[in-house]
């Protein structure tokens, strides 16, 4: 950070384009996606006035937690390389990534699947970002707006999947 709290131009730059990217990712994945996947369950057994303790294999999918968020957060990451996926821990861990157009600046992110239920506080996300300085890779500071913009993005997917499936 310059003095007086200012960015130094260009730090913001790859933050930036992870945001962009992930919206494009899931405006694409949208655009994709397909009603009556068998992993979700059938259309008929999600209705807006099952409880959470009413929840089975429709929503959870067979995995430990909410099927459409996980597979929400898998299609909104599917263009960062995948290192580690836990359906039942309900923990998804990217490999770093740098974009072709900035190769001094890699990301990563690590989405936690918190609940079983489709809410809001179900998903956390983390992006962490590093920069090449002097040929070492040096971890940089990530704005909480991105972690938020991530999660969001999941959530959005979520919804959509879900609401593919009701029709």
């Amino acid at each position: 950070m310059a003095s007086g709290g200012a960015m130094a131009p260009g730090n913001g730059d790859g933050v930036v384009m992870f945001a962009r990217v992930a919206a494009a990712a899931v405006a694409i994945s949208a655009l994709l996606a397909t009603g009556g996947c068998s992993i979700f369950g059938s259309s008929t057994a999600n209705t807006s006035s099952a409880s959470s303790a009413d929840l089975g294999p429709e929503e959870t999918g067979g995995i430990g937690v909410n099927a459409y968020l996980w597979r929400a957060a898998l299609d909104t990451l599917d263009f960062l390389p995948l290192a580690s996926a836990d359906p039942y821990g309900g923990v998804i861990i990217t490999d770093w990534y740098a974009n072709p157009e900035k190769p001094d600046e890699r990301l990563k992110a690590t989405v936690y699947i918190l609940d079983t239920r489709l809410r809001a506080d179900g998903v956390s996300a983390a992006v962490f970002r590093e920069t090449k300085v002097n040929g070492a890779w040096t971890t940089a500071a990530v704005s909480p707006e991105t972690n938020v913009a991530l999660e969001n993005a999941i959530l959005n997917k979520a919804r959509q999947l879900r609401l593919s499936n009701l029709e």
